[in-house]
């Protein structure tokens, strides 16, 4: 299955209540971040072991693990979970920044060193989760 039909099952499998937020945000991330590499992960591991939600990801980055190997592994990452959506923003150095400069701006969200979840779109300042996003792809491998 291709990379657009499988972003498109993923999307089409939520419920109604989430669909249309996660497809505004597939949207709206992809012209923010226009020319970055997509990314569709299935939620699991070599072994086909469900090690995660599905996620949507962008953009690119160099991982490195303790032992020295390293993986190319996308830069945001969109998911749904049980309570609502979670946007992850990986590679940041500093796991106080997002935390600490828009846990008070974005609404009713939590917000940790590399994810905010939300239940609904309406819950947050849009605006202000696009910023995040877009600070959290400075300096990835490529756009």
């Amino acid at each position: 299955m291709d990379l657009n039909t499988q972003i498109k099952d993923f999307i089409e499998s939520q419920p109604q209540s989430k669909r249309r937020d996660v497809e505004i945000l597939h949207t709206e991330i992809q012209k923010l971040l226009s020319g970055a590499k997509l990314w569709f992960f299935d939620g699991k591991d070599e072994n086909a072991k469900i090690v995660a939600n599905p996620q949507i990801g962008y953009g690119t980055q160099t991982m490195t693990y303790a032992d020295g190997k390293q993986k190319e592994f996308y830069q945001i990452g969109l998911s749904t979970n049980t309570t609502g959506i979670s946007v992850y923003i990986m590679g940041l150095e500093d796991k106080n920044y997002l935390p600490n400069v828009y846990g008070n701006l974005i609404g009713k969200a939590k917000v940790t060193g590399y994810c905010i979840k939300f239940k609904t779109l309406k819950d947050i300042n849009k605006d202000v989760l696009m910023k995040a996003i877009s600070l959290g792809m400075t300096g990835t491998d490529s756009r």
